[in-house]
């Protein structure tokens, strides 16, 4: 019997998470595919592009979202087995409130760890696939930022024509072994530029130790010239090209894990990777919180009640608990307080929060 009743709770408490969450695919794609179809309105494609890429973009998205989505899964499921008195019949076979917990709260543990393991790194492929394919059909992208493993490559558009930049890693506020290729409106190389270090702090760009090669016909004939110091303007200075890594979907767990060192000689901003592997480390913690609280909040009677009342109560609970992780994520971005601080703190304390309920709701 005690098998009869952990496999049926495992079965409709996974039954009812895959169900919430292809909810949560199905509305994103309604929503992304607006989006995507007002990107494609004047280019000649068919509606099925926007619909794949929609399709490819929205489990990551829909991963994002899985903490509340747990929540909404956990709430439904507790309250249902409460209505319907299957609750009460698992009291009767020995089952309390506090192993019925234990069970859902391990499995959402366990899927979180699943997730991270097996389906981001999927997702990530996925969204990095996406960015590629909806960048062929850009065309009008005044610049382009991206690092890779040759380094980082920037490209901008300018008045009279575009600048490609390649640089082997960025430092603080320095882009080390660079290379300019100044293109004019045909696509015709007009100048290479190559320099030992280049100051970006500013929009006013200092090259040091410089090459410049150089024509002012199109005969291929170029000329050389080399300067100590050299100044460009660009529309990028140190903040804005590390701003624009803050996204890290197309990165996944096992990325960090593996490459963490080699994204940082890359240039990628420390404190941002050092955010986004302890978000993605406290993940599957995350679930186990939202599965507590879930389970407080529903396994609070054994009494029939109104279903409308406890999801407005979960939707305010889900609602302050997201802004308090967003409070402190924001708190350790300005240095108020330890960045890994702020990504654990709030589970921290949910976490106490939870034990004192998890323990009251086992005593009815």
């Amino acid at each position: 019997m005690n098998k009869i009743i952990l496999n049926y709770i495992l079965k409709n408490f996974l039954k009812t998470v895959l169900m919430w969450s292809f909810v949560f695919y199905c509305f994103g794609l309604i929503l992304n595919l607006f989006e995507e179809i007002e990107f494609f309105k004047n280019l000649d494609v068919s509606l099925l592009t926007p619909l794949a890429l929609t399709s490819i973009v929205i489990p990551s998205m829909v991963i994002k979202l899985l903490p509340f989505i747990i929540f909404i899964s956990s709430m439904w499921f507790i309250i249902k087995i409460r209505n319907n008195k299957d609750l009460l019949t698992m009291k009767v076979f020995g089952y309390s409130n506090l192993k019925i917990f234990s069970i859902i709260a391990l499995t959402s543990f366990l899927l979180g760890w699943i997730i991270l393991f097996f389906i981001n790194p999927i997702t990530s492929s996925m969204v990095k696939s996406y960015e590629i394919i909806k960048s062929n059909y850009a065309r009008d992208i005044d610049h382009l930022v991206t690092f890779n493993k040759n380094g980082l490559w920037i490209k901008e558009n300018l008045k009279t024509g575009e600048r490609i930049i390649t640089a082997t890693k960025l430092e603080e506020f320095t882009l080390i072994d660079v290379t300019i290729y100044q293109l004019n409106k045909n696509y015709s190389l007009s100048k290479k530029i190559n320099s030992k270090k280049i100051d970006i702090k500013t929009n006013n760009w200092v090259l040091h130790d410089v090459e410049i090669y150089s024509s002012d016909k199109n005969d291929g004939v170029f000329q050389k010239e080399k300067l100590e110091t050299y100044k460009i303007n660009s529309i990028y200075n140190f903040e804005k090209i590390t701003t624009l890594f803050k996204n890290f979907d197309t990165m996944s767990f096992i990325d960090l894990l593996i490459n963490y060192k080699l994204l940082l000689n890359k240039g990628y901003n420390k404190v941002f990777l050092k955010q986004n592997l302890h978000t993605l480390l406290s993940f599957p913690f995350f679930l186990f919180v939202m599965t507590a609280i879930a389970a407080i909040l529903g396994m609070s009677t054994l009494k029939k009640t109104n279903n409308i009342k406890f999801f407005v109560v979960g939707l305010i609970t889900s609602v302050l608990v997201f802004y308090i992780k967003d409070l402190s994520l924001a708190l350790g971005e300005t240095d108020r307080i330890s960045l890994i601080l702020s990504v654990w703190a709030p589970i921290i304390a949910l976490s106490l929060f939870t034990f004192v309920g998890v323990l009251q709701i086992n005593e009815k």
